[in-house]
């Protein structure tokens, strides 16, 4: 994971062991994703815990190649 998403999650959640609560996961898990990338099961789950302030694109642009996918779509 790209130094700036770490920055941007933590001033978000405050700490990794935050993120890990939100998601219901123990921190090394998340301190695994933090040294190399999201677990593609977990890309969603995680963009949600953070309120969608950080998106799928910027945690796998692999596999969210567009900066809109992955997002939930507008309700009019």
């Amino acid at each position: 994971m790209q130094e700036t998403i770490q920055q941007k999650i933590i001033s978000l959640c405050g700490s990794q062991s935050e993120l890990a609560r939100r998601l219901g996961k123990n921190s090394q898990t998340v301190s695994v994703w933090f040294r190399t990338q999201v677990a593609s099961t977990e890309v969603i789950n995680a963009s949600r815990a953070l309120e969608w302030q950080v998106t799928p694109h910027e945690l796998r642009p692999d596999l969210y190649p567009n900066p809109t996918d992955g997002l939930p779509s507008q309700q009019a």
